[in-house]
């Protein structure tokens, strides 16, 4: 933890020389103060992780200092530290959110031992915030298909280069954070920063700042000092999505930093080192934006070290029926409605639907199921009732806009068959002959487009081709 930024503030020389020295020998940032004035001044000209204060100081009170900061909601992790501690003094220390108390005379030892925890401590109380505000999965990547294990699979070789970029592509939906939070936590990174960045979601005016950080008085509104990104991403992860939405200056601007490893802030001169792994992730076709001119070619070649493609869903059909079970469990026990089942008619429904948006636009269909199904058991009227227009073939013709070709084509056969498999009364033999196919044809068929096949009783099991 010996990367974050720490300000001491203590009133005898000697303690701060002697604190600040073994701290920068572990690793820490470290700023000094002795007294209330200078600590302040300092808080409002930079962001600091840890604040270590002394008591009782030459020009005011540490304890009165402290509920300065809580009155105007800085909320800095702090250790207080006296001479003269009482019960009560570490009683109003704590209920002012004070993580430790700490006598004098100090223990070097101790000190590093309270500071390691206490900064652990708050980067996990930090992550399972960021998670608990995460709507939808639960952290885990699913889907037994050999498209799915492939990526997994992908993921873990990826995880193990520590500092190569990686840039993550495929459609709106597919789960890119997730896989890049999963390429974190199997990483030697692990135990540092996860920061993420929409770049599509920052106005462009702000996108310098939101990565950079920026000093006291930088632009209008910048009241203080704030660390950026790649700051507080120091050591872990920084997660770019929607990279390709990124403005061609700050395009520059991120070459550099990933070729130079060092940062300025806004309005700042220091040069700062970091020590940032990136995945970025796009939707977009960045090798034609290149050639577009949208985006850069050179920043193209330093963001595609380990490239990882995820499959869309309707490239794993066959993991429809259970992402279908998992986020009926999840919606159900959240929505206090448990014990909501679905038929295999439903999920054959599910399975023949081109799901545009993907794994998400299918995890809140179901949660809109669970929500507004007046039963517990979701038929297939039901699903059909809910999905989109879009979704389905419109009177006229089959071609519907911005939908690709083989979408199209895929959802002509799948519906081919299933009423062709309805008007042979469901046997498999008499729908081959009917529609002049070889049966291990249509076997493949079925399985191909994630149809389920409904033998009567008796029939021939499939014979499969040589």
């Amino acid at each position: 933890m010996g990367n974050a930024h720490l300000l001491v503030v203590d009133d005898e020389p000697n303690i701060l020389t002697t604190l600040s020295t073994a701290l920068r020998l572990e690793g820490y940032s470290v700023d000094v103060a002795g007294g209330v004035r200078v600590a302040e001044e300092k808080l409002q000209k930079r962001a600091y992780d840890l604040l270590l204060l002394d008591i009782a100081l030459p020009d005011g009170d540490g304890i009165d200092m402290l509920t300065r900061l809580r009155a105007a909601r800085n909320e800095i992790p702090c250790i207080v530290m006296s001479g003269h501690g009482t019960i009560d003094t570490a009683v109003k220390a704590t209920r002012l959110g004070a993580l430790d108390f700490l006598e004098k005379p100090l223990s070097t030892d101790r000190l590093l031992l309270v500071l390691d925890n206490t900064l652990r401590l708050v980067r996990a109380e930090a992550e399972a915030r960021e998670l608990k505000a995460q709507a939808g999965w639960d952290g885990e990547i699913l889907g037994d298909s050999p498209a799915m294990l492939q990526l997994r699979e992908r993921i873990a070789r990826a995880a193990k280069a520590k500092d190569a970029n990686v840039l993550v592509t495929g459609e709106r939906g597919t789960g890119k954070e997730l896989v890049a939070r999963a390429i974190h936590l199997q990483s030697p990174r692990a135990k540092g920063p996860l920061e993420k960045l929409n770049c599509a979601a920052v106005p462009g005016e702000l996108i310098e700042s939101e990565l950079f950080g920026h000093e006291a008085g930088a632009f209008t509104g910048a009241t203080k000092s704030r660390r950026g990104k790649f700051e507080r991403a120091n050591r872990g992860t920084l997660f770019l999505d929607e990279v390709g939405d990124m403005p061609m200056p700050m395009q520059a601007k991120l070459l550099r930093v990933l070729q130079e490893r060092e940062i300025e802030r806004v309005g700042g001169g220091d040069v700062i080192k970091i020590d940032v792994r990136v995945v970025a992730a796009t939707n977009r076709d960045l090798v034609a934006a290149t050639s577009t001119g949208a985006f850069r070619p050179d920043l193209y070649d330093r963001l595609h070290v380990l490239p990882i493609e995820i499959p869309t869903l309707r490239a794993r059909r066959e993991d429809i029926p259970n992402l279908t079970r998992h986020f009926l469990e999840l919606t159900s026990r959240a929505n206090d409605r448990r014990g909501m089942k679905m038929t295999d008619d439903a999920l054959d429904v599910l399975s023949g639907y081109s799901f545009p948006g993907n794994v998400r636009e299918l995890k809140n269909l179901i949660e809109r199921l669970v929500i507004l199904s007046p039963d517990e058991t979701i038929d297939a009227e039901q699903v059909r009732s809910f999905l989109p227009q879009a979704g389905v073939p419109a009177a006229g013709g089959l071609f519907r806009a911005t939908v690709p070709f083989r979408v199209l084509v895929e959802e002509a056969e799948r519906t081919i068959l299933q009423e062709a498999l309805k008007h042979y009364g469901n046997q498999m033999a008499a729908t081959a002959r009917g529609l002049d196919l070889e049966r291990s044809h249509l076997y493949k068929k079925f399985r191909a487009l994630g149809l389920r096949e409904k033998p009567k009783d008796g029939e021939d099991e499939p014979l499969e081709s040589s």
